[in-house]
C-alpha cells in the first residue's frame, strides 16, 4: 500500500498554464495579422455604367460616337486603336493585328512613352469627353512596363502659362483586358 501512494504522487496534475499562453498569443497574432490583410485588400476601381437612371439621350442632340480606345502592348511596340475605324485601328483588342507595325514601335529596345503620350493628346483632342482606355498586354510584358504606360495614358506634363510644369488629365479610366 505504501508503493502506490508514493507512485500517486509523482504523477501529479497537468499543467496547462503554458499551452494556453502559447495559444492566446497566436490568436491575437492571428487577429492582429488579418486585420492588416483586410485594409491591403481593398482596392479603387471603377465598374462600367450601364447609363443613367435619372437623364436619358436627348433627341435634339446627336450623340457621339463611343470611341472604346484601345492601347495594346507587345514586344514590338505599342498598338493604338479606336472602334470603328475612327483611328484607323481595329474595332477591338481581339482583333488588333500584331503582324503590322506597331503605331508607336519600339525605339533602341526601349518603349516610347513620350510618343504614346503625344499621339493620346492628339486623340484627346478629337474626343474632349472621352476618359477610358482599354490597356491590353501580350503575357509575357513585364508588370512594370505595364505600369508605365498606364501613367503614360492618365494624364502627361504641360509647361504651365507661369512656366511651372502642369500635369493634364488625358485618360483617368484605365481598364485592364487580357489580349487573346
Amino acid at each position: 500500500m505504501r508503493r502506490r501512494e508514493h507512485e500517486e504522487e509523482e504523477i501529479g496534475e497537468l499543467n496547462i498554464v503554458p499551452y494556453l499562453d502559447v495559444v492566446t498569443n497566436l490568436v491575437m497574432f492571428m487577429l492582429l495579422s488579418m486585420v492588416g490583410l483586410i485594409s491591403l485588400g481593398v482596392l479603387d476601381v471603377a465598374t462600367p455604367k450601364i447609363g443613367d437612371a435619372g437623364a436619358g439621350p436627348a433627341a435634339d442632340q446627336p450623340q457621339e460616337p463611343e470611341l472604346h480606345l484601345t492601347v495594346a502592348i507587345s514586344d514590338k511596340g505599342f498598338y493604338i486603336a479606336g472602334a470603328g475605324g475612327v483611328l484607323d485601328g481595329p474595332a477591338d483588342a481581339a482583333s488588333l493585328d500584331t503582324n503590322k507595325p506597331p503605331t508607336v514601335p519600339r525605339r533602341g529596345g526601349d518603349y516610347d512613352y513620350g510618343v504614346l503620350t503625344d499621339k493620346l493628346a492628339m486623340i484627346k483632342q478629337q474626343f474632349e469627353k472621352e476618359r477610358k482606355v482599354i490597356l491590353v498586354a501580350e503575357p509575357n510584358i513585364p508588370y512594370d512596363i505595364i505600369i508605365q504606360t498606364m501613367d503614360a495614358c492618365r494624364e502627361r506634363a504641360v509647361k504651365g502659362a507661369s512656366g511651372l510644369t502642369e500635369h493634364k488629365e488625358m485618360f483617368p479610366e484605365v481598364w485592364l483586358s487580357a489580349m487573346r
